[in-house]
């Protein structure tokens, strides 16, 4: 599909997602480092016992299904208003998670508080939703899975699970990342295995677009592809370069229009990843602001030294050229919700890329070695769309044997390579100290599979072709 520009609620749901709303568009904003900060407060006599074993049992964060993976075929004169009900569940999501930040002391003093006041509301605010969809879906013509709201259910996401220790997570941030999310690199089995051979109809070239390294700071917390019109629609915020105008209200009638930060200016493509914080107790900018410290993203943002874009070929085939607007997401920012099917992060430190690549962790790296976030995007293309109802199903990655399925054909391969000086976290007594880590959807706690990258193709001068040239002739090329 190309991308072209009921039931009543109860009292109870209204006065949910009015309090959730209320949190999530409030002034001041709500600190994660307040999540524990009455976990351990004396209490009047009795309910001192009582409120030291719920500290505990703390809950750090409130998940639910994401729905996006559960639909199928989505009629496109819809697909927009689709993102945006699905953008809403996030909204809902991340307030009630907010609400829960701030709840530490009704959480200490009520084992049911969570259970009754946030995940029974949040369900019955999704229910809503998940019932409207289907409709839309189906007076369009189109088709959804008939088990739409066994979704709306909510899980609440324990101290235990987030930190094997008991311990609070990050230092500043009670969502993670914890102890158990970094690794000694020095001490994990080589895991890279050799690169296969090359057909005899390999295309061997590589074009390599230089767009430096968000230097000027352009940052947002949209999602043009999957939250277009929304704003904060990512709910964490994103480094950018290539296009210098992206943002949830950018469409295929005005990406041309953004400049570009690359040396290449026919380049007008956007790439754009969740930045990398530290959490060493700075206040960044966006420290009281939604898609920053409101949702969980705190601590200071590293603008990585350096950034490496790259197009390379196929093993087995030439390629053909990437269309215009081809939008790709690879990686998925919810594997802490959705498993690791669609993980795609790859994390590493310098001199030790060729040997080791670590999913779900984050590597501690050794003096003078850099961290290493690589991402390379699927590579087969269904010659039809430029974008997809989940945003997944018009790319592909190549089998083991590099060929692409049956229907698609092969595009150039996208590859990026980030590099960051960071300090290695410390850790203490099963305790993490200024942790590093991507930025996510609160209930995502800062795990390192999360880590995804975004791309749109957008180019001038006919340089989508010229890149599927060089690649097929073997020739590399700046």
């Amino acid at each position: 599909m190309k991308r072209n520009a009921r039931k009543r609620r109860t009292p109870l749901a209204v006065k949910a997602i009015a309090a959730s709303a209320a949190l999530a568009l409030g002034g001041g904003g709500l600190l994660w480092a307040n999540f524990y900060a009455s976990a351990h407060e004396s209490a009047n006599q009795a309910g001192a016992v009582n409120q030291t074993k719920a500290a505990s049992n703390r809950i750090v964060a409130i998940t639910c299904p994401d729905v996006r993976q559960r639909l199928g075929t989505v009629p496109p004169a819809i697909e927009g208003e689709i993102d945006q009900e699905l953008a809403g569940l996030d909204r809902q999501t991340t307030a009630f998670n907010q609400r829960l930040a701030a709840a530490g002391e009704e959480q200490a003093k009520d084992p049911q508080f969570i259970e009754n006041s946030l995940i029974q509301p949040l369900q019955r605010s999704r229910t809503t939703v998940l019932e409207r969809i289907p409709v839309k879906i189906t007076q369009a013509g189109g088709v959804t899975p008939g088990d739409l709201l066994d979704l709306a259910r909510c899980t609440a996401v324990p101290t235990g699970q987030n930190d094997p220790g008991g311990q609070q997570g990050g230092q500043q941030g009670g969502n993670g990342p914890t102890a158990a999310d970094f690794v000694d690199i020095t001490k994990v089995r080589p895991n890279v295995h050799a690169k296969a051979a090359d057909g005899r109809n390999a295309s061997t070239g590589t074009f390599t677009t230089r767009c430096g390294v968000n230097a000027n700071k352009v940052h947002n917390s949209d999602n043009v592809i999957v939250a277009p019109g929304v704003t904060n629609g990512a709910h964490h915020t994103h480094d950018y370069v290539g296009n210098q105008k992206i943002n949830a209200f950018s469409d295929n009638n005005n990406f041309l229009q953004g400049d570009t930060s690359c040396r290449n200016k026919n380049d007008r493509s956007s790439y754009y990843w969740p930045v990398l914080r530290v959490q060493d107790g700075t206040q960044e900018a966006d420290h009281d602001k939604l898609g920053g410290g409101r949702e969980g993203n705190v601590g200071r943002i590293l603008t990585p030294k350096q950034v490496e874009i790259k197009y390379v070929g196929n093993r087995n085939s030439k390629v053909v050229p990437m269309p215009q607007f081809l939008r790709i997401i690879t990686g998925d920012a919810k594997t802490t919700t959705n498993g690791l099917a669609n993980a795609n992060a790859n994390w590493s430190c310098t001199g030790f890329e060729d040997r080791v690549q670590l999913t779900e962790q984050y590597p501690l790296c050794p003096r003078g070695s850099n961290v290493v976030r690589t991402f390379a995007f699927q590579s087969c293309w269904d010659a039809n769309n430029t974008d997809s109802a989940n945003h997944r199903t018009h790319v592909a990655f190549t089998d083991r044997d590099g060929n692409c399925a049956n229907g698609f054909k092969a595009i150039p391969q996208l590859k990026m390579r980030l590099v960051y000086k960071v300090d290695p976290p410390v850790i203490v007594n099963g305790q993490v100290k200024n942790p590093y880590a991507v930025d996510g959807f609160p209930e995502q706690l800062h795990k390192p599979a999360t880590d995804h990258d975004d791309f749109i193709n957008i180019t001038t001068g006919n340089l989508a072709r010229k890149i599927a040239n060089c690649v097929n002739r073997g020739q590399n090329c700046v």
